[in-house]
């Protein structure tokens, strides 16, 4: 089956009033702005299909949606092609969050290299109350595409692609003393949404054939600059999506560049497995995962662990597991775990060995030892061609 592709119409392809190829067609043509209405409960903006973001924006689709607001799928009247708005909720601390990002972004914008790395910020606009970011569309997520595909892995190969763009754009990110903080595969998107159909390895008990999606291209952009923290200022305790984030935050040993590298070797772990690594929700059991992966938790860092973190230890020397384990689940939990060596050979193949040498340098505990972002590109993983 063919995809649906999102790509740019040429002036031919349009009609006279500027509005979207009549496949596209929702509602009504025209500019007028649609009706006040409230915002929902949780500061949402509310909106139907068709109607208009200004008079320059036709909704299309509703794209996604977080914590921060929603995305919409728009039709620009004036550029004559789709876009990608996120609407960020109506609430103080989001629209800081989002003036934060718009900042970040016109900084990574000032480098040429943006464009090639990161998702671009064509404009902004406050309409409503609400701060609308207006950006190139893209492609799916990884995580979206390991979702279509029923969380199989994805050939090495391109995980190799993934993760050499992933840490250049981490890298540029980290030269501008910029992290990212919630460096995960819903934040990582896919250029083009075209894809093709191969023969899967996994086959059901009557032994028929099954497929799964590649992309075309393996192309990828980040997104998601609103919990970018500059390097010098003051930081939170807490900060990245729990199955990314790093020992030395949940230890409230303060974090700094290097918890990023940390998300990206959690990320490609999850590639080439389709499965995250670290599937947790609480801090005693995700630190067992990480020993049983990883191997213990060094000592000078439990020693210098902030009091609520010092609970999760024993005498200050051992974690206290699984004697503090809350549930015989969270038990098995960790037991079904593989080490990283072990768990990289059941996926990867001829590039195991390097892939594991790889991940050990990107999750290291200590913070200081890991790669960084620069050191992971030149490691011999990485040493073939890139993308065509």
């Amino acid at each position: 089956m063919e995809s649906s592709r999102s790509r740019k119409r040429t002036r031919q392809e349009l009609d006279s009033t500027g509005d979207p190829p009549p496949e596209r067609e929702v509602v009504a043509r025209g500019g007028a702005s649609p009706p006040w209405r409230d915002d929902d409960r949780d500061g949402h903006y509310v909106f139907d299909l068709g109607e208009n973001l200004t008079r320059r924006y036709k909704i299309l689709s509703k794209m996604g949606e977080g914590t921060f607001g929603r995305v919409l799928e728009c039709w620009d009247r004036e550029t004559r092609e789709y876009v990608a708005i996120k609407v960020v909720r109506s609430i103080r601390k989001y629209r800081d969050a989002a003036m934060i990002e718009i900042d970040v972004l016109n900084r990574l914008a000032e480098n040429e290299r943006y464009r090639s790395l990161c998702v671009q910020i064509q404009r902004w606009f406050d309409y409503r109350n609400h701060i609308c970011i207006v950006f190139e569309k893209l492609g799916p997520s990884l995580y979206d595409f390991l979702k279509r595909n029923r969380y199989q892995p994805f050939p090495v190969e391109l995980v190799r692609e993934f993760g050499r763009q992933l840490l250049e754009s981490v890298a540029y990110m980290h030269e501008l003393r910029l992290i990212h903080t919630d460096l995960k595969p819903e934040n990582i998107l896919l250029v083009s949404s075209e894809y093709i159909k191969v023969p899967s390895s996994k086959k059901n008990s009557q032994d028929e054939i099954h497929f799964k999606c590649l992309p075309k291209s393996s192309a990828i952009k980040l997104i998601d600059f609103g919990s970018t923290a500059f390097d010098n200022q003051e930081h939170n305790s807490i900060v990245s999506t729990r199955h990314y984030r790093a020992p030395e935050i949940i230890l409230g040993l303060g974090w700094s560049l290097p918890c990023d590298i940390w998300s990206v070797g959690c990320i490609l772990v999850e590639l080439c497995s389709g499965e995250a690594l670290f599937q947790t929700h609480e801090n005693l059991e995700h630190l067992a995962m990480m020993e049983r992966v990883l191997g213990p938790v060094p000592e000078h860092m439990i020693r210098k662990a902030s009091s609520s973190a010092q609970k999760y230890f024993r005498r200050g020397t051992r974690l206290n597991w699984p004697e503090g384990a809350v549930t015989r689940e969270s038990i098995r939990a960790v037991r079904k775990l593989h080490r990283l060596k072990d768990l990289v050979a059941r996926n990867a193949d001829h590039s195991k060995a390097s892939l594991a040498d790889l991940l050990y340098g990107l999750l290291r505990f200590e913070p200081s030892e890991r790669l960084t972002a620069q050191e992971a590109l030149d490691h011999p993983f990485f040493r073939i061609p890139g993308p065509t």
